[in-house]
């Protein structure tokens, strides 16, 4: 539809799956190539806590590794300047006054000096954890791929072409908000809200900022963003079509981080490029 056109958006697509990756891959889960110079983060805050589980005490709680970024993997991510390695880590468990969600902590880093002395040894483990934020390692497969907006459709537009979406549906058998934005692990292009958009302002300049990445609780099992060397061998791939694609049994196994993250939800970072050292927040919705 030539109306969607300016609505397009790059994205990359991380395809979590079971691994073993090293400091030096890509990854979400860990590891992460860390200075051996820096403390491990760890998350102090008083009220968070495990739902049904004993209070935490007052020890702080190790950070997670949840996704470490390479460059050199995801040539549409813009660093700043002097950066080419991009760490989230979180505190594993629920903050009241943090949208009821994990805590994370964003750094940049430089690669060959962060290379040149690397901390030895495994990072701490959390005394306390909620085990739905605790992701599995996995190795990524940064895929590009192109979005159009679901939930972020203007409401004019949606109006002026939402008889061509009625006939899609009749024709094709799946629907335009079905397929237009994933709801996968992924870098740039839309967030995959599963609740109304809540799009932060920078708290600097008071601008939109811009969808760094997600971490959702899905990844593509099966449709149009499910690669072709995992899908069902059994299935006739010529006359099925992409949306309707499932998932090799053999490989179901392996995919994505295995975190809970609410009911198919998601943690989205944004960014705001314009204000200097790069500021960042998020968003959780379930």
């Amino acid at each position: 539809m030539q109306e969607l056109a300016g609505t397009a958006r790059e994205v990359t697509l991380l395809y979590p799956r079971a691994g073993k990756p090293g400091t030096g891959n890509s990854s979400i889960g860990r590891p992460l190539l860390w200075p051996a110079g820096e403390p491990w983060p760890t998350c102090a805050e008083p009220d968070h806590y495990k739902p049904l589980a004993e209070p935490v005490g007052t020890d702080p709680v190790a950070m997670v590794p949840v996704v470490q970024l390479y460059a050199r993997d995801v040539p549409g991510l813009v660093f700043p300047i002097g950066t080419d390695l991009l760490q989230i880590l979180w505190c594993p468990l629920v903050h009241e006054d943090d949208q009821y969600a994990a805590n994370p902590r964003l750094h940049w880093r430089n690669t060959a000096l962060t290379a040149a002395a690397p901390a030895a040894g495994e990072p701490p483990s959390p005394h306390t954890a909620e085990e739905d934020y605790l992701p599995r390692p996995c190795t990524v497969s940064p895929t590009p791929a192109v979005e159009y907006p679901n939930w972020d459709l203007p409401d004019e537009l949606s109006e002026q072409i939402g008889d061509r979406f009625d006939v899609l549906r009749e024709e094709h058998g799946f629907d335009y908000f079905e397929v237009a934005t994933t709801q996968q692990s992924k870098v740039g292009g839309y967030p995959s809200w599963t609740q109304p958009p809540n799009w932060p302002d920078c708290a600097g300049c008071g601008t939109r900022m811009e969808h760094l990445l997600s971490v959702t609780a899905t990844e593509a099992g099966r449709g149009r963003w499910l690669p072709l060397d995992e899908r069902n061998p059994s299935q006739d791939q010529a006359t099925t079509p992409s949306w309707r694609a499932e998932a090799d049994p053999a490989a179901l196994d392996t995919f994505g981080h295995d975190m809970g993250l609410g009911d198919l939800g998601g943690m989205y970072f944004f960014v705001c490029r314009t204000c200097p050292d790069t500021p960042y927040t998020h968003r959780y919705d379930c």
